[in-house]
């Protein structure tokens, strides 16, 4: 059991995701950072169907009442165990009355805390995943709260005190970012001096920033001229409704892109400019307000080589730790 004494900005359970109702309308959810996600699990010899907690800017203060394996990966976010430092990207054993805490964030935007057996709340649609726009799954559809108890799945046999991921297999966060995009499904709207404009702007980080999107400030986008087909709205940026791809951009407006992330609609009637890859997600997720942006075109097939490079670093993680 997991007593929450203090819960943090935004912590939330989150798992692999909820796949599979996107064409009903049900966005994934799950961790914004897939991979820093994965790395925490396998430190405590959990699986992507085990849930972890996502600690959102400012990290929980938690008390284990039964001994466990816990791991902290993601953003750097300096774990302390008892009020004593304790490395990230370590498994560590805890005891009962062992209190977690975090000290104030450095870099990144996001820690993952996985404990051995995972976090067992009731699976929703297949994932116990938060999305709390509709209250759905997590623990009551929410972020933690002070007060709340989280119980923990069984654990399995293979977490080791002490295992460690190679510093070299590491993420780090940056204030300045590339994120590679691929150009569409609606660029077509756009003036083409427009979308050199988009892929040469500096773009910040706005407030605006959550698990639904990120908006980001900075230049002017020109949409062509034209008169509004049936169905679709006066704004420049309307077009007849389509599907918003996770990590698609919109600009309603022309002045402060969106990136529409885990838990945003699945569809809608602005034109999406362009879509993150999916290896850039996670990097994407873990900027903060005031950092800065700045959209790299590829082609699919450089998308599909960086998602195949992205697992194969998962897969030297694995290796290092002997998780097969």
């Amino acid at each position: 059991m997991l007593k929450v004494h203090r819960p943090g900005l935004m912590t939330t359970v989150q798992d692999a995701g909820r796949i599979g109702g996107y064409h009903l309308g049900m966005p994934p959810s799950g961790a914004m950072d897939r991979f820093s996600f994965s790395v925490a699990n396998l430190l405590v010899g959990n699986t992507d169907e085990h849930a972890t907690l996502e600690c959102t800017y400012l990290g929980p203060e938690i008390e284990f009442t039964e001994p466990a394996h816990i791991a902290v990966t993601g953003a750097d976010m300096p774990l302390k165990i008892n009020g004593e430092p304790a490395d990230g990207w370590t498994c560590h054993a805890v005891s009962p009355g062992d209190v977690v805490s975090f000290d104030f964030l450095k870099a990144g935007a996001r820690a993952y805390l996985a404990v051995s057996g995972g976090i067992d709340v009731p699976p929703v649609l297949g994932s116990r995943s938060t999305y709390t726009l509709t209250g759905t799954g997590g623990l009551d559809g929410r972020a933690l709260r002070e007060g709340d108890e989280l119980k923990t799945g069984a654990a399995a046999t293979s977490a080791a005190a002490g295992a460690n991921v190679p510093e070299e297999l590491r993420p780090v966060h940056p204030s300045q970012v590339e994120l590679r995009v691929v150009v569409g499904l609606a660029s077509y709207r756009l003036v083409p001096e427009s979308l050199a404009a988009f892929l040469t702007t500096d773009w910040r980080v706005t407030p605006d920033a959550n698990r639904v999107g990120y908006r980001y400030r900075g230049g002017a986008i020109e949409f062509v001229d034209r008169t509004p087909p049936a169905g679709a709205g006066s704004d420049p940026a309307n077009v007849v409704d389509i599907g918003y791809p996770v990590g698609s951009i919109q600009v309603p407006g022309g002045s402060e892109p969106i990136a529409l992330l885990h838990d945003a609609v699945t569809a809608g009637g602005y034109a999406t400019i362009a879509t993150i890859i999916s290896a850039d997600l996670g990097r994407a997720g873990q900027s903060r307000t005031n950092d800065v942006t700045r959209f790299v075109e590829v082609t699919l097939d450089e998308a599909l080589t960086a998602r195949h490079e992205l697992a194969a670093r998962l897969a030297r993680v694995r290796e290092a730790l002997g998780a097969g």
